[in-house]
């Protein structure tokens, strides 16, 4: 009968046969699915869920993952800090697994590699793009899985200690990085345990005071020196020997924290850390032998100690030595390029100036020979002359420079005037042309030409009118006479109605030569500079009609120019520049007369009877 197998670790098992580059998202998203349901549940169901994913190799592939490179996964860094914490919380918790050997002395340290690679990773690429503070929070938060796995499996501690990605860590001189470290020991520290100092072990005790007191010593920021000083108390809270140690290792400790740290926020801390440190050594009972021996240990024990540390500090001198000279060399280059850029500058300024002054003294020489030249009469006018020129220069450039300061503070508003004045010329233009329709609602355009048989149907219901409403109070010869007054008042109106327009017209041509004599005039020459051509144009009379037919060119250049939007009101408006008021002597032209007028009664032809 085959094991029943959860169906979460079926399709995590599935997920995982696909290459951790492409498949590692899609395992992180159902991973993190699965761990919140089973974290709601029970807790020895979330322990047996972390303990089928050992079993069945997906932490493994997770734990392998973290090699990989992932400015080429999709999801980059962010993707591999999401590795980590996963990885972080499965391995605290998991309780007993088949293959517990295996988990602790193989899998846990595959881990922690991997952890320390990618956080080593993240501090150099910080430290390289000091402005992405993104990268800096996922150094943190890989840091902090790093902790949250050593305060679950202490035998770690001295498997990251010896980590060569560790000791770039601790060896970096930034502050953000020192701080980062320091909470890392400070929580592991800081736990409950009694037995935290024993599992930590003395070697790995004393590279963390070592390096808690260096950074404490090496960088002045609160953050730094809070984490030191808490990290010493909660050491020797565990252990009170260890008081003694840490004033031997490390003579005047307490002096160098009450000067660099006192007044920095955690006074409290830092006096408790103090009078421990100044407090008086206890009184050993033991005898002279013992006490001997224990001498003669503890100087083998340092000897060894500083000796490793001598050895550890030379074999990584030679590189610190060649990173130095390289950035020294570096430093010294572009401080040299920058002196000669600035000397390039400065030469090729004083060769401007040179060239300038040169210019300027050759020019004030040849004024001075023109000026020399000069009869001595002209010399003052000559020298005003220069001086009113050199104002109007001055004048001009100051006020070109004062219209472009305001110009940016003016643009806004001139726009808005201008569009302003665009709108309002359309609108009144409008209704102005509205007005002009209203004012001339129905021109005479003439009687539409009639056809025989249309008359015919017009006369035969005139007839039958008349003849259902006959009225005689009007006789015939009073019908013929108010027929001939009519014509003839009509006639006298459209005569005299021509005889206006024509003294308007003559009107408009004497203003129109009047204005074109008044131009001749403005712009005509001197009597020293005129010559026959110019008399000859204050003696022509075409002036008028070369004025009204430049007019009416100008008028249509520019309705041509204009929008179709603004050309729906200017043709009404200036129609009387290209078109004749034909219509008011359509009557005339036609030569037209009412054959028979109507005034009631019977109709009476007068087609038969002369006037």
């Amino acid at each position: 009968m085959a094991k029943y197998m959860d169906p979460d670790i079926q399709d995590l098992v599935a997920a995982t046969k696909r290459k951790p580059a492409d498949g590692l998202e899609d395992v992180l998203t159902k991973l993190t699915v699965c761990l919140g349901q089973k974290a709601l549940q029970e807790e020895e169901d979330l322990e047996k869920f972390k303990q089928d994913l050992f079993n069945h190799g997906i932490l493994n592939y997770c734990a392998t993952a973290l090699k990989l490179n992932f400015t080429k996964v999709n999801g980059g860094y962010n993707t591999a800090v999401q590795t980590a914490d996963i990885l972080s919380a499965c391995c605290v918790g998991i309780g007993y697994v088949n293959n517990s050997e295996a988990f602790r002395n193989q899998f846990l340290l595959l881990v922690a590699d991997n952890l320390l690679s990618l956080a080593d990773s993240l501090m150099k690429k910080a430290l390289r793009v000091k402005s992405e503070a993104e990268t800096t929070r996922l150094f943190r938060r890989v840091m902090d899985s790093i902790s949250w796995l050593l305060r679950a499996h202490h035998h770690l501690i001295a498997h990251v200690i010896d980590s060569k990605h560790y000791d770039n860590i601790q060896l970096c001189e930034d502050e953000d990085v020192a701080g980062v470290l320091l909470s890392v020991w400070l929580d592991l520290l800081g736990t409950k345990s009694s037995r935290i100092v024993e599992d930590i072990g003395d070697r790995a005790l004393n590279v963390i005071m070592d390096d808690t007191v260096y950074k404490m010593s090496s960088f002045q920021n609160p953050v730094i020196g809070r984490s030191g000083v808490k990290i010493l108390m909660h050491i020797v809270s565990h252990d009170n020997s260890m008081v003694q140690v840490i004033v031997r290792r490390y003579k005047g400790l307490a002096e160098l924290v009450v000067k660099d740290w006192r007044g920095k926020g955690f006074d409290a801390v830092l006096d408790r850390l103090v009078g421990l440190l100044k407090s008086p050594p206890p009184r050993y009972t033991d005898t002279k032998g013992v006490q001997a021996e224990r001498v003669r240990a503890a100087c083998v024990i340092q000897a060894a100690w500083r000796a490793h540390q001598t050895r550890r500090r030379l074999k990584k001198l030679p590189r610190a030595i060649t990173r130095l000279q390289r950035s020294f060399r570096e430093r010294k280059r572009r401080e040299e390029e920058c002196v000669e850029r600035r000397r390039a500058e400065e030469d090729l300024r004083l060769q401007l100036q040179l060239r300038r002054q040169t210019a300027n003294r050759l020019f004030r020489q040849k004024q001075l020979q023109l000026i020399e030249l000069l009869p001595a009469d002209q010399v003052k006018r000559y020298l005003g002359e220069v001086e009113r020129q050199a104002a109007l220069v001055i004048q001009r450039v100051w006020r070109g420079h004062r219209d472009r300061r305001s110009l940016q503070q003016r643009k806004y508003h001139l726009q808005r005037h201008r569009a302003a004045i665009i709108i309002q010329r359309a609108v009144l233009r409008f209704l102005e042309c509205r007005r002009a329709q209203r004012a001339s609602a129905a021109p005479w355009r003439g009687f539409r030409k009639i056809t025989p048989e249309r008359r015919a149907e017009l006369q035969k219901e005139v007839d039958e009118y008349l003849f259902l409403h006959s009225h005689g109070d009007v006789s015939e010869q009073r019908c013929r006479e108010l027929h001939s007054s009519t014509q003839q008042q009509l006639r006298e109106w459209l005569s005299s109605r021509q005889e206006a327009q024509r003294q308007q017209q003559h009107t408009q041509a004497l203003l129109a030569q009047i204005n074109t004599d008044m131009d001749l005039l403005l712009n005509a020459p001197s009597l020293k500079e005129s010559t026959a051509e110019h008399c000859d144009v204050f003696r022509s009379r075409s002036g008028p009609v070369g004025a009204r037919a430049r007019q009416c060119h100008g008028a249509m250049m520019r309705a041509a120019a204009l929008p179709w939007w603004q050309r729906l009101t200017w043709d009404a408006l200036n129609a009387d520049l290209f078109h004749a008021d034909s219509q008011e002597h359509a009557l005339v032209q036609e030569g037209w007369e009412l054959p028979t007028l109507y005034l009631g009664g019977v109709r009476h032809d007068t087609t038969d009877t002369p006037e």
